[in-house]
């Protein structure tokens, strides 16, 4: 019965963003089911076999070689702070970006990214039929993060219109940034968060197709070069990229610190109207019908539809410190679609830093696509970790 509901949730997750699509006829069925299969052959591949564990190992080692990379450069500045056993976030997860957004722009000044971009997002389009940026971006988020992956790709952002700028922003809600996995390891298993990196890229792509679907001619379906007279020198370019990095820390900064902060303020009203009312509380009443379509029993499906509350209310360390507490007295399946869900950044203040990001990559006017659809990227979030969380729920009992 359970695992009848799991597959119903998957269909119902699909239709709820169907019937939110402005334009249901342009949404491309065939990619839609294709990404559904390639996801359940990655499902299987990465949860039943060695080979599998192995590959997202490698490759988060050499992010995680990264990030050690940044450490190094924030320790050098900030020696005491880095010492410490607990850091703070700002040091952890966004200081990191400066060497990153360095790094990648580096790749870039030689061809590599670009080559890479063309390349891979060749091989994905193919598969999915969907234009070929579009579908390097689900995957570059794999590790990078949303923030990182949109400033790295900023010259490519820049030439596009607006509607397709959309589609960048809505995928945006559903990756995680390599900085964090290891605080993500430190409380949940490690098999569901690098099994939900993978499914929560290839779910962006399809959701983000349905939500907001575009027309990409086989001319605008191109990777942006730059031409001679507009590239710098070297040390200009790395120079540049860190000033671009530290603008973009204090802009998410900003962001995070407004957005958290204004839940605080909106928790407050309504505990003084209603004693022990809190938006984490009315969110947990909403999401509970799909907590039940996870294929979960009652209880089960109320505690996990309060995570659920809790993650786009404030964030995912959160609810995973919630869950790291009841992790041992709950069923395999249950950790299973629990963690694979809180395993991405979709909430309210991850809205504030796309829109920020927007707005120090590109101009007032083309950020303002992202304030105009705010409702699309919470949908398009929320709609990618059920159902990351709903194809892996297939796979656990």
């Amino acid at each position: 019965m359970y695992f009848l509901l799991n597959i119903l949730g998957v269909l119902v997750v699909i239709g709820v963003v169907y019937l939110c699509s402005p334009n249901k006829r342009s949404v491309k069925w065939k990619s839609i089911l294709t990404l559904l299969i390639v996801e359940l052959v990655i499902t299987w591949f990465m949860l039943s076999t060695q080979i599998g564990t192995w590959v997202i190992n490698q490759i988060a080692s050499f992010f995680t070689w990264l990030i050690s990379c940044a450490n190094e450069g924030i320790s050098f500045v900030f020696p005491s702070i880095m010492a410490n056993e607990q850091i703070d976030f700002f040091f952890s997860a966004l200081m990191p970006i400066i060497f990153i957004i360095t790094f990648f722009d580096i790749l870039s000044y030689f061809g590599i990214l670009t080559w890479i971009i063309d390349k891979v997002g060749w091989l994905i389009s193919k598969v999915s039929g969907l234009p070929k940026l579009e579908s390097f971006f689900s995957i570059q988020m794999m590790f990078l993060g949303n923030t990182e992956a949109l400033a790295v790709l900023r010259d490519q952002l820049s030439v596009l219109r607006s509607q397709r700028l959309l589609t960048f922003g809505i995928m945006s809600m559903s990756s995680i940034s390599g900085s964090i996995i290891g605080a993500y390891l430190s409380m949940v298993p490690a098999t569901y968060v690098f099994v939900a990196i993978p499914l929560n890229c290839l779910n962006a792509l399809l959701i983000a197709n349905m939500l907001n679907p575009v027309d990409v001619s086989k001319e605008e379906d191109i990777v942006y070069v730059p031409t001679k007279e507009e590239r710098k020198d070297f040390f200009s370019t790395i120079s540049n990229s860190m000033l671009v990095g530290i603008r973009m820390v204090i802009v998410i900064m900003a962001m995070v610190i407004g957005y958290v902060a204004l839940t605080a303020c909106v928790n407050g009203i309504l505990g003084f109207l209603v004693d022990g009312l809190t938006i984490q509380k009315i969110f947990s009443f909403i999401f509970s019908p799909f907590a039940f379509l996870l294929g979960l029993s009652g209880h089960d499906a109320m505690y996990v539809a309060q995570l659920m509350g809790i993650k786009l209310a404030t964030n995912e360390f959160v609810a995973m410190l919630d869950l790291k507490d009841q992790i041992s007295s709950l069923a395999p399946h249950t950790v299973a679609v629990a963690v694979t869900f809180l395993t991405s950044f979709a909430n309210f203040s991850t809205v504030g830093m796309i829109y920020g990001t927007f707005n120090s990559i590109l101009d007032e006017e083309k950020s303002h696509i992202i304030g105009r659809n705010v409702w699309k990227l919470l949908l398009s979030g929320m709609a990618v970790s059920l159902l990351s969380a709903m194809v892996v729920g297939l796979f656990v009992w």
